[in-house]
Parts: structure tokens; C-alpha cells; sequence
């Protein structure tokens, strides 16, 4: 076998790959060039297809204008006096001072002082919405 590789090639087309082998090797690459061309056309097909057109409102202008006027304006929720106590709760759990209520265990979570802290004020009557989960 090895005579007929030396018999077959010239001694400067030994040291070259063939004139087949560089052909195959650009189709080869240009074919999974389309391959991935092919997918990232596909891609852009699909993700084209998900979207919805936008619906128009049947409402109109009238319609609008008087659930605008329906709307409450914007005002305080909290008064003054609750975010004080608000505050003081958030001070005293900074320090280590605020505990809970029957347990007496240490808050450490600022959402629970703020609870503390709207609960006290709705005890004492400041204007304070309800509590949601009540």
C-alpha cells in the first residue's frame, strides 16, 4: 500500500492536501453554514409568530374622562403620627430594644417593626388604612 501512495503523488502534491480533500472540506463548511442560517432563521420565525397584536380599548372618551373624575385623589394614607411611630419602631429594633409581643423575642426584621410600629397607630386612633389581613 505504501508503494502505490509514492507511485500515485508527485513529490510536490505530497506535501499539499489534494485539490478533492479542500473542495469537501468547503462544502462541508458551507453546508453547516446554511444548516445554522436555516436555524437562526427559523429562530426568528417562531419568535415572531408568539407575538399578539395589540387590542384597542372599547372605551371611550367620555368614558375616560368620567372614571377620572371617580377617582380619589391623591391624598395621604398615613398621617403624620403613624410614620412617627413608624419610625420609633424602626429605631428601637436598630438598637436591639424592640421585642414581640406574648414572646418576647427580638425583631429583626424590618417589615415586622413596620407592622409593630401601623399596629400602635391604629391603637391610638391615627388615620391609618385597615389591616389587610384583619
Amino acid at each position: 500500500m505504501a508503494t502505490k501512495k509514492a507511485a500515485k503523488g508527485s513529490p510536490k502534491s505530497g506535501s499539499k492536501t489534494s485539490p478533492n480533500k479542500a473542495a469537501a472540506k468547503k462544502t462541508a463548511s458551507k453546508a453547516s453554514a446554511k444548516k445554522t442560517a436555516v436555524k437562526q432563521t427559523a429562530a426568528r420565525k417562531t419568535t415572531a409568530k408568539k407575538t399578539s397584536p395589540k387590542k384597542t380599548s372599547t372605551k371611550s372618551a367620555a368614558d375616560k374622562t368620567s372614571s377620572s373624575s371617580t377617582k380619589k385623589s391623591s391624598g395621604r394614607r398615613y398621617s403624620p403620627e403613624a410614620s412617627k411611630s413608624v419610625e420609633r419602631e424602626m429605631r428601637e429594633m436598630h438598637e436591639g430594644k424592640l421585642t414581640m409581643g406574648r414572646s418576647g423575642k427580638k425583631v429583626t426584621n424590618p417589615k415586622q417593626a413596620i407592622a409593630i410600629g401601623l399596629a400602635e397607630a391604629r391603637r391610638a386612633g391615627e388615620e391609618v388604612p385597615p389591616n389587610p389581613n384583619e
